[in-house]
């Protein structure tokens, strides 16, 4: 949940490089030695050009495992206005979820912003009772100072949410470390697009939006590139299977006897399912590969960079990427995971 009031741009631009790093720490969570299925939903609140009726809260977008339609709605974020209605985004977001009511489950909410936390006619006590009754945590993380936070009461909630409270400088920019390894990291990414096989209505635009984020969110840093080129290589986060035939394949073995070949792209229209099966299965393992070979150069960037944070001292600042996996990393504890 992000505030997009007028002081707001910097929280914007972290959220929108934080996302590769969010999913990159859950997609390494094991429970019971499977991996989760990780979903993720957006709200904005603080905007007053929204409905006044709702406090001004918006949801962007519902939960969903579909990365680059988040990552879209992320990069279409602009702040306006100034009313952050905290307890009104929470109890909204608690209300119109299909949150899972399984309480083995980690289920868990960041709102992140400033200005007092107990602006609005709802109370953060409601919302509280509503994410106590849900199993739901609530972390709350606050841009600016940490002891004006408290003043500005958004310890409270982490409080009387189960979770956390913490404070961001939002205005950060995290040094953006250039590796030996970002090139071949390019390489093997423009490798792992073409072992996608669009298909359906959608096909031809999720191939597009693919490739459209690849580029946008390499425009904002070089390191939120390649983290998500990292997750892109780890298929349990990563995956498009409603547009995706190699990703559908996997989960329905069926998918050929119920596509449409006139959505295929041109050069597969003429094929029959068995030379389209045969390409479906060269293109996975493919894929496989590739992504193989993306995770071990990813991990030498990570040691390199890491060696260049500690050969410079580099003391990390707070950002909503910190802190959102140090959380993360201690409250997925609770419910038998480990992050490996």
């Amino acid at each position: 949940m992000l505030d997009v009031s007028n002081s707001m741009d910097g929280l914007i631009e972290q959220a929108k490089a934080q996302l590769w790093n969010m999913v990159t720490v859950m997609g390494k969570t094991k429970c019971n030695g499977e991996t989760p299925q990780i979903e993720i939903a957006l709200y904005e609140y603080g905007r007053t050009n929204n409905d006044v009726n709702k406090g001004y809260v918006k949801q962007i977008s519902p939960f969903t495992s579909d990365l680059d339609q988040l990552s879209q709605h992320l990069f279409s974020l602009n702040t306006y206005g100034g009313d952050e209605y905290c307890g009104q985004v929470i109890h909204t977001s608690l209300d119109e979820l299909n949150w899972d009511t399984n309480p083995k489950s980690y289920k868990v909410i960041f709102i992140s912003g400033n200005e007092d936390f107990l602006q609005g006619k709802l109370h953060y006590t409601l919302a509280c009772a509503d994410a106590n009754k849900k199993g739901v945590i609530v972390n709350t993380i606050y841009c600016g100072d940490r002891l004006q936070g408290i003043r500005e009461h958004w310890n409270l909630l982490g409080e009387c949410g189960n979770g956390s409270f913490t404070n961001i400088n939002a205005d950060a920019k995290p040094e953006d470390i250039l590796t030996p390894y970002d090139s071949t990291l390019i390489t093997l990414n423009n490798k792992l697009n073409r072992t996608y096989i669009y298909y359906g209505k959608e096909g031809r635009r999720g191939e597009e939006l693919q490739g459209k984020m690849d580029t946008i969110n390499a425009s904002l840093r070089s390191d939120v590139a390649m983290k998500r080129i990292s997750v892109k290589a780890a298929k349990s986060v990563y995956r498009n299977d409603s547009w995706d035939l190699v990703d559908a394949k996997n989960d329905d073995k069926q998918i050929l006897e119920k596509i449409d070949f006139k959505t295929l792209p041109d050069s597969l229209r003429n094929k029959n399912k068995e030379q389209l099966d045969a390409i479906i299965t060269e293109k996975s393992n493919e894929r496989a590969s590739i992504q193989k070979d993306i995770q071990a150069v990813s991990a030498k960037r990570v040691v390199y960079i890491n060696e260049e944070k500690a050969r410079k001292a580099n003391n990390t600042t707070q950002t909503l990427e910190t802190e959102v996996e140090k959380i993360i990393r201690e409250q997925v504890k609770r419910f038998n995971m480990k992050i490996e």
